[in-house]
């Protein structure tokens, strides 16, 4: 919706649209870890498998949405930073969050005893949730290129109602499809480990 019928943005023009692809990548980032957080919580106090599958395919899923994050920033960083990639607040607490959840699946794949293996990942995946709200709240406590989030601002609208609308969009459709790549990964897991037993 953001490519086709949200207007050309005054400053940048079509580079802006970029922004339809990168924020609800953000967002599906937050959600993927907060659900890893939760999920690790509950594989940790009950040992319950289904809830070490949905971590562990959440930590996957999320890992994906932030390289997309990652990658989308990039490119719409060169034409309006004249570079790349900055040591920014943001950048760097978000590639912090990526090499974190990177460790947590390569820490699954290390441990060859699954239940040991389950138990550190849990423990990884709650202490890496935390860095989430650093990248939240980065562009306050530190001086960055990156705006404060616009659309969650208090007060009148500070974007037209045609850019909410297809930003709301595409979360809506990010969401979804999050909740796809998650169920059937958990589905995916919980076949592995029963062709295992």
């Amino acid at each position: 919706m953001g490519f086709a019928i949200a207007p050309r943005e005054a400053t940048q023009g079509n580079v802006q649209r970029i922004m339809y692809l990168h924020v609800p990548s953000v967002w599906v980032a937050y959600l993927a870890f907060g659900v890893v957080l939760v999920a690790s919580v509950v594989y940790l106090m009950r040992r319950a498998e289904a809830a070490d599958r949905l971590a562990h395919a959440s930590a996957e899923v999320g890992v994906l949405f932030t390289g997309l994050t990652i990658a989308t920033g990039s490119i719409w960083g060169k034409p309006t930073w004249g570079a790349w990639w900055t040591w920014d607040a943001r950048l760097t607490s978000v590639s912090i969050l990526f090499v974190m959840y990177l460790g947590y699946l390569l820490l699954r794949g290390m441990i060859e005893d699954r239940e040991r293996g389950a138990r550190f990942a849990a423990v990884l995946g709650i202490v890496a949730a935390f860095n989430v709200p650093l990248v939240h709240f980065s562009v306050y406590w530190w001086r960055t290129l990156h705006q404060p989030p616009s659309l969650m601002k208090p007060g009148p609208g500070t974007m037209p109602d045609i850019i909410v609308a297809a930003l709301l969009v595409n979360f809506a459709a990010f969401t979804l499809l999050y909740v796809y790549f998650v169920t059937r990964r958990a589905r995916v897991l919980r076949l592995e480990a029963e062709a295992e037993a």
